[in-house]
């Protein structure tokens, strides 16, 4: 027990991320991987202890409607059984434990339910190794999609855009910062 309370402050220890790509994913390997989502598996602090506001801030309606109606089934069973203030705030310390233990479950059941897909899973020390480990794999299965010479940012093989392909001084559509 106590040599496992150690384990947690461990640095050799390993961390699990799934990874979520949208179901209509752009056609571009770079743009794709840019949009995809990691989702950490294990135990959420931040969930723990800010159940509700955790749940609003990662848009999780439909928990946070379960939480909301768990939390008044605990306030009104406590009355109505005339129990004490202790098995209330038992009760929301176990509600709040639980959505910690699953913040992560909830993450990926609403990314599911909005039509992301899970494209794979990375084990590593941090969310930068696993990021590394599963871009080393993933983008060499891509395709290489070539960029559209025709377009306006494309360059020539000399490494400057065409200045034929340039906008025009008139049309200043492409600054940022107005005329």
């Amino acid at each position: 027990m106590i040599f496992s309370l150690f384990r947690a402050w461990d640095k050799e220890r390993v961390v699990t991320y799934t990874v979520h790509e949208h179901g209509k994913p752009v056609s571009d390997r770079i743009d794709r991987a840019e949009q995809l989502v990691f989702v950490k598996d294990g135990f959420n602090y931040s969930a723990a202890l800010f159940a509700p506001v955790w749940l609003l801030v990662n848009g999780l309606w439909l928990a946070f409607a379960g939480y909301i109606a768990v939390a008044a089934l605990i306030v009104a069973g406590s009355s109505w059984l005339g129990l004490g203030e202790l098995w209330p705030s038992l009760g929301f310390l176990g509600l709040h434990l639980l959505i910690g233990a699953e913040a992560d479950t909830l993450r990926r059941f609403a990314l599911e339910l909005s039509g992301w897909k899970t494209v794979g899973t990375v084990v590593g020390r941090n969310e930068g190794e696993c990021e590394r480990r599963f871009f080393d794999t993933w983008l060499s299965e891509q395709p290489m999609l070539r960029r559209d010479e025709t377009s306006m940012g494309s360059a020539t093989a000399g490494g400057m855009a065409h200045p034929s392909r340039l906008p025009d001084e008139g049309s200043r559509r492409w600054w940022p910062f107005g005329k």
